[in-house]
C-alpha cells in the first residue's frame, strides 16, 4: 500500500536505535523527511547514515535531550513544520515506588508526559493550517494493564493519554489525527534490561525469564521492532485520516480483553 505520505517531513525522537529507529526506518521507506534525535551524537549518526543507505531518505540527525526546551528548539529549528510527528523517550526505571523521591517522580514527567505535550503544542497549529497533521506518541501496554515495577512509567504515560483524548477530538476536524501506539514485549534494549530485573527477582537466568515471558504470550514470541515500525507508517499515513484518540496496542494478544 502506498500510504501517500511521500514528501511529507517528521520528527522521530528517541529514533537511534529500538522502536524509535524503527519508526523512522518505516517512514523512510515511504519517502518522507526525517529529522531524527537521540542523545548520543555517534550512536544517532550511525542510525541515519543506516536510514539513508537502505531508504533513499533525507535525514537530518540532531543529538539532543528532547525532554528539555533547548532540545526541543534544536529539533524544532532543523523541522519547524513537520507533518508528522512520532513522540518517544526512553521510560522510567523500574523499581519500588517507595524508593522514588520528588526528583524520580518529575523525571518521568518530563519524558513521558509533558515532553510529548510542549512538542505538539508547537507543531499542532501549523498542521491544522496546512490541513494535514499525524501524531503518534509511542506510550507502552502498561497503560492498559500496569507493570507493577514501572510505577514511574505507569503514571506519566496515563497523564498523557489522558491529555491525548480530549485534544485529539478537537484536531480531527482539520485532518490533524492524534493517537498512541501501545508496545507489549519488543526485542529493544529496554526490554532486555527488564528481563534482566525479573529474572534477578526472581532468582533465574535471563535466558529463562526471556522463554517464560515468550512463552506467556499468546503469540509465543516477542515482538519485531520493525512490526511496530510499521504500525507507526500506517498511523502516519494519507488513509489514516479517520482514526483519532485511539490507544492501538501490539501485544501479541497478551492483554485479555473484548474492549
Amino acid at each position: 500500500m502506498d500510504l501517500g505520505i511521500s514528501g511529507r517531513k517528521a520528527i522521530v525522537c528517541a529514533a537511534s536505535k529500538g522502536l524509535g529507529r524503527a519508526c523512522a526506518m518505516s517512514l523512510g521507506r515511504e519517502g518522507v523527511e526525517l529529522v531524527i534525535n537521540a542523545r548520543t551524537a555517534e550512536t544517532l549518526e550511525a542510525t541515519a547514515e543506516e536510514i539513508r543507505q537502505e531508504t533513499g531518505a533525507k535525514v537530518t540527525a540532531v543529538a539532543c535531550d528532547i525532554t528539555t526546551d533547548a532540545g526541543r528548539e534544536a529539533v524544532l529549528s532543523a523541522c519547524p513544520q513537520p507533518d508528522i510527528l512520532v513522540n518517544n523517550a526512553g521510560g522510567p526505571p523500574p523499581g519500588d515506588f517507595r524508593n522514588w523521591d520528588r526528583d524520580n517522580w518529575i523525571s518521568a514527567v518530563d519524558a513521558n508526559m509533558l515532553t510529548p505535550i510542549f512538542l505538539i503544542k508547537a507543531t499542532v497549529d501549523g498542521m491544522i493550517e496546512r490541513k494535514f497533521g499525524r501524531v503518534v506518541n509511542v506510550t507502552s501496554a502498561a497503560v492498559k494493564a500496569p507493570i507493577e515495577i514501572l510505577g514511574l512509567s505507569n503514571g506519566a504515560r496515563a497523564g498523557l493519554t489522558g491529555f491525548i483524548a480530549g485534544l485529539s477530538r478537537k484536531t480531527i476536524r482539520h485532518n490533524v489525527t492524534i493517537n498512541n501506539l501501545l508496545p507489549g514485549p519488543f526485542d529493544t534494549d529496554r526490554f532486555r534490561s527488564n528481563i534482566q530485573v525479573q529474572a534477578d527477582n526472581a532468582g533465574v537466568s535471563y535466558d529463562e525469564m526471556l522463554a517464560t515471558r515468550s512463552a506467556d504470550n499468546p503469540a509465543g514470541r516477542v515482538g519485531d521492532p520493525y512490526e511496530f515500525g510499521e504500525a507507526c507508517a500506517f498511523l502516519c499515513g494519507a488513509h489514516a485520516g479517520f482514526m483519532t484518540g485511539q490507544n492501538l496496542l501490539m501485544d501479541g494478544g497478551s492483554f485479555n480483553s473484548t474492549m
